[in-house]
């Protein structure tokens, strides 16, 4: 299992990057990414605090734990900034939380991430549109799909769509409590919900391998 999005107390997770590392490991988890939901006001307090522990748990926990961050509710015409600046504070992944049909996010964040190459993953696009998903191929981003409630409901219309366009997934679980992390099994009946299986499953893992490494070259 490899997992890049989840939350420590830094946002609205409920358990300290540690004790969120050492449940993943539990779990079965070859890699995890901390990615807090960051905007303007906080993304200096938290990105460097969670590379510093990374680091320290990589090593003793024996899993690969990468820093990264989600910007949420950012002004989508600041997103190409605030995710260059987190990228120079060290976090290694950046997720922009996309406009899912569950909360009010601002229109036109899907198209200001997708445009940007700063940007690594869409998380939860929600009723992304066909030219969006056009986008994220040809800039090389993956879009989401989740276990996270209510954001799980648009997986399939998300993967769907991917597929047609040829435009890369990867699952992840955007995590806030121990209960949300899942195992391979659990993370495959998400996926056959949204009508996929094992072979979509195993390529989405092997997107996320290639993030890691990527991730993990540039440290």
């Amino acid at each position: 299992m490899i997992d890049l999005h989840t939350h420590s107390f830094f946002s609205d997770g409920v358990l300290i990057p540690s004790e969120l590392v050492f449940r993943a490991k539990s779990k079965g988890y070859e890699a995890i990414a901390i990615t807090d939901h960051v905007d303007m006001s906080n993304f200096d307090f938290v990105i460097p605090r969670v590379v510093k522990i990374s680091s320290v748990l990589t090593s003793q926990y024996k899993i690969t734990v990468i820093p990264g961050a989600e910007l949420t509710y950012v002004p989508p015409d600041l997103i190409p900034r605030i995710a260059e600046q987190c990228r120079e504070l060290g976090a290694k992944i950046i997720l922009v939380h996309g406009e899912t049909t569950v909360e009010p996010v601002p229109s036109g964040t899907n198209r200001a991430a997708l445009s940007s190459k700063i940007i690594d993953i869409l998380s939860h696009p929600g009723k992304i549109k066909g030219e969006e998903v056009e986008l994220a191929r040809e800039n090389g981003l993956f879009l989401e799909i989740t276990s996270r409630k209510g954001h799980s409901l648009t997986n399939r219309h998300v993967g769907t769509l991917a597929k047609e366009a040829g435009a890369k997934l990867i699952f992840n679980t955007d995590a806030h409590k121990p209960e949300d992390l899942v195992t391979d099994h659990e993370a495959l009946e998400v996926v056959k919900r949204a009508g996929m299986g094992k072979v979509d499953l195993d390529l989405m893992f092997e997107n996320a391998r290639s993030l890691v490494r990527k991730a993990v070259k540039g440290a």
